[in-house]
């Protein structure tokens, strides 16, 4: 089994920086890579483990009030409000033209629904950036492995051409004892 890397040096031998001149996040992400160890969880996890009750309701709130079928029945009772407040039928005149009472439920749920969209989209920001956080990460390991295994392959490479000049120089010499009779 591997023992694990050392960070300072990998931070060296491969961002060519010091692992203290890393940003805070660069740094974990050296030392887990260093480790072998991995992420773990993955953004939308960490964004919905990091949620609140009111984050969940914000968001809950967010998705039906931005939504077709929520568009289509306000429309609609606001249709049965007026119809049944102008033409009063079944007897009904609770909130007669130009519908003050109307406007009132209107104004207020614009005036609630506003800031909840508004924390919901503050949330639906703090879950981009998580996954941005998380994205980075990823790359930037994908971008390190890159570059350990470009450098093992050149190793290889001068290792085995190494090795290809010593058997061609022993070739040479086989070649030159054959000529040579011995």
């Amino acid at each position: 089994m591997s023992r694990p890397a050392d960070p300072e040096r990998m931070a060296r031998e491969l961002l060519g920086r010091e692992l203290d001149e890393l940003d805070e996040e660069e740094q974990d992400v050296i030392r887990r890579v260093a480790a072998g160890s991995f992420i773990g969880v993955d953004a939308a996890e960490a964004a919905q483990l990091a949620a609140t009750f009111g984050d969940r309701m914000a968001d809950r709130v967010a998705a039906v009030g931005g939504s077709w079928p929520f568009i289509g029945a306000f429309l609609a009772m606001m249709v049965v409000w007026m119809t049944l407040n102008v033409s009063h039928a079944f007897g009904v005149s609770f909130d007669p033209f130009p519908f003050i009472l109307l406007n009132l439920s209107l104004s207020t749920l614009a005036a609630l629904q506003a800031p909840i969209i508004l924390m919901s989209q503050n949330r639906q920001a703090k879950k981009d950036r998580i996954a941005a956080r998380h994205d980075y990460e990823v790359n930037l390991r994908a971008q390190l492995e890159i570059v350990r295994l470009s450098r093992k392959l050149d190793r290889m490479m001068h290792l085995a051409i190494r090795e290809t000049k010593r058997a061609e120089e022993t070739l040479e010499e086989v070649v030159e004892s054959v000529r040579d009779g011995k």
